[in-house]
Parts: structure tokens; C-alpha cells; sequence
């Protein structure tokens, strides 16, 4: 049984996180030539936006997260980076650093600025076979340059709710790196979700993972909206089946194109290569004025959706982390608009962890959960 949104809840119009205002999103990945792993850029506007951060996993790889701290001094911050690499992947963060500093965008100090990047990463070591074909700097400032470059984003005529095409494409398309070595890089589009970006390499309780996104519009017009990396040693699927777990947070018609798996295929299903380092990072966001106290909030209640999209989370191998942003482009909330802000958190953080793993592109080893269980797509039964 689905969970009742609140009325008059509704996706935005790309259902992505694009889908407040002022964000922009770059993916960048490499597959091959021993890599299988990528980076995600979610790029403020130039004047940045507030932030904070709720780290729950025992693993973490993180970079500025103290920075978001309500105690400290940096009030707003001009892009998160979501990477994979492990540890390795925080040279990601580089890249994108210079490119804001060559645009002039950070914290001014005597003599320039210095840009304000938190970054948070997962483990994907030598899943396209070398350890250490990692994201580097050159890689972050591609998935800058996509979100730089990527196409104003248009509203989208809605689905019906009986039409499982997607709404969004994760096509990517290929440029040159020109570092000579490395295996060529490619990007996506912002709203896309699957095997892109920092879910390139990701696996979920032995599936494919992947980054996946969702929004919502609230009956005031707020938006919320949700970015995940899914790479989860827990499962996916609901304690009860092979259903994704966190379907039955959909919004009317999200999720309709999907039922039930056949029994056949739920008892079928015994995942052999599950991961022991694992992590699902990702970015909530608003456009209602919040504090950085607030913004911490927020993550925190995404990390709720994290929970009831993924069992277990938040284990002594994970490295779970979200970060909760406000552009402070409406009002700050009163009490009430504040808690039906954090509800929809939850609630559009469990969808983008779905969304990642429908999207997601099997491969040997880590198959796609609609190839494991074809059925699903047989809509309301």
C-alpha cells in the first residue's frame, strides 16, 4: 500500500532537483580502460546558497563538512560534489573549486575568494577493474562544465499515468578528456538519473545502483527536491518482496507504470556479490529561506528517507552522508511550513533512491533490478 501524499503535493516539472530554481547539476563519468566511476556537481548561483550537513554513516568520506557547522563562519557554500573513488575521489572537489575561483565565485578574502565546496564520496574501488582509475580534478571540472553548459531546463508536459516512458534522458555523449591517459569521460543531462555521474560504479544489495532524483511542489508553491548516489550493501527491496522500497512514497502516477514483482522472481533473487564498503550520499534542497541549523535539519529527515528506502543504512561500513540546502529564494517558514518542508524531504529522498535504482544500466556482476525482475513493469494490478 502507498503511502498518502499530502494533498495537493505534486512533482516538479522536470521531477529532478533542477527543479529549484537557482541549482544547476553536472555529471561526469568514465567507463572503461579499468574505470567505472564518476562525479556529480550540484552548482548554486554565483552568490551560493546556504547550507548544511547530517553524517550518519561509520565510514564517511567527506571534505568541509565542519564549514557547516551553525557554530562556524562560512554561511553559504557554491557547489556540492558527490563523487565516487573513495577517498581518492575528494581530488574531485579540486576541479570544481578552480573553476568557481577562475569565475571569481567563492568567499572573499584579502587578494581574491576562496570557493566553498563541501564533497562527500562513495566506495566504487576497481569496479571497472583498476583501484586506482579514480575521479581526479580534470573529472570534477567536467561535471562542472556540465552544469555550466548544460541547456536551460523547460517545463515537461506530464505523463499520463499509465505511461512508463521516461521523463527525463540519461543518453550520455562523449568529449575528450585531453589528459592523454585516462579513459574518455562523458556526461548526461541534469535531470537524468541511472548509471551516470557519481553512481557510475554503484551497486545496491547487489543490484546496479545509481543516481536518482525527485521533487515536489507543495500546495504553497515550496519546492523540495532530492539528488541520491545509491551504493548501499542493504537492500533495496521491500522486507515483504521485490518490490523498491521506496516506491510506496511516490506521488500519484509516479510509480504506476510498476507493480509487484511475481513471486517467482522475489524467491528467485539471490544476490552474490554484495558489497562490505557501501555509502548513498546525496543533497536535499528548498527554495525557502532556512538557517544553517535549519539546513541540518533538513539533511537529517532525508537521511528518514534513506532509511525506509534502504535496509540496513547507516552501518558501521557505510559512509552515509546528506547535505541540506536553501537558495533563500521565498521566505523564511513558520513552524507549520517548516514541518511540511522536512515531511517532503523524507518522502523525495526515498523516490530519487528509487528512481537511481530503475534508472540504473546492469552490467556482469551488478544486474538492473527491472532485468532481475522484468515483471515489475506490469503496472497497477
Amino acid at each position: 500500500m502507498l503511502a498518502e501524499p499530502a494533498p495537493g503535493m505534486r512533482p516538479g516539472a522536470t521531477n529532478s532537483l533542477v527543479d529549484v530554481a537557482g541549482l544547476r547539476v553536472g555529471h561526469a563519468h568514465r567507463v572503461g580502460g579499468g574505470y567505472r566511476t564518476g562525479t556529480t556537481v550540484v552548482l548554486a548561483p554565483p552568490d551560493g546558497v546556504v547550507a548544511g550537513v547530517d553524517v550518519r554513516g561509520a565510514a564517511p568520506g567527506t571534505r568541509e563538512t565542519e564549514l557547516l557547522d551553525p557554530r562556524n563562519l562560512v554561511e553559504r557554500v557554491h557547489a556540492v560534489v558527490l563523487s565516487g573513488g573513495s577517498a581518492y575521489g575528494l581530488s574531485a572537489a579540486c576541479g570544481v573549486m578552480e573553476r568557481l575561483a577562475d569565475a571569481g565565485i567563492g568567499f572573499p578574502v584579502a587578494g581574491g575568494v576562496v570557493p566553498i565546496v563541501p564533497a562527500a564520496v562513495i566506495y566504487d574501488l576497481g569496479r571497472g577493474g583498476d583501484f586506482r582509475a579514480t575521479p581526479d580534478a580534470a573529472l570534477g571540472a567536467a561535471a562542472y562544465d556540465a552544469a555550466r553548459l548544460a541547456p536551460p531546463v523547460f517545463p515537461l508536459p506530464r505523463p499520463a499515468a499509465d505511461d512508463p516512458s521516461p521523463r527525463t534522458t540519461s543518453a550520455p555523449f562523449s568529449r575528450p578528456t585531453g589528459d592523454g591517459g585516462a579513459a574518455p569521460y562523458a556526461t548526461a543531462p541534469p535531470t537524468a538519473g541511472g548509471s551516470i555521474g557519481a553512481g557510475a560504479g554503484a551497486m545496491a544489495g547487489g543490484l546496479a545502483g545509481g543516481a536518482g532524483t525527485a521533487s515536489a511542489v507543495l500546495p504553497d508553491g515550496v519546492t523540495v527536491a532530492a539528488l541520491a548516489v545509491v551504493n548501499a550493501a542493504g537492500s533495496v527491496l521491500d522486507p515483504a518482496g521485490a518490490t523498491l522500497a521506496g516506491v510506496r512514497y511516490g506521488l500519484p502516477g509516479e510509480f504506476g507504470h510498476l507493480s509487484a514483482p511475481d513471486p517467482a522472481e522475489a524467491g528467485a533473487w539471490r544476490p552474490d556479490k554484495v558489497t562490505s564498503f557501501n555509502t548513498t550520499i546525496g543533497v536535499v534542497a528548498t527554495d525557502l529561506t532556512l538557517t544553517k541549523a535549519q539546513c541540518g535539519k533538513l539533511a537529517g529527515v532525508a537521511h528518514d528517507g534513506l532509511a525506509r528506502a534502504i535496509r540496513p543504512a547507516h552501518t558501521m561500513v557505510d559512509g552515509d552522508t546528506v547535505f541540506g540546502l536553501a537558495t533563500c529564494a521565498r521566505p523564511a517558514p513558520g513552524p507549520d511550513g517548516l514541518q511540511d518542508v522536512l515531511a517532503a524531504a523524507a518522502d523525495v529522498f526515498s523516490r530519487a533512491v528509487a528512481h537511481a535504482m530503475l534508472a540504473a544500466t546492469g552490467r556482469e556482476g551488478a544486474p538492473a533490478y527491472l532485468d532481475v525482475f522484468p515483471s515489475a513493469l506490469g503496472g497497477d494490478r
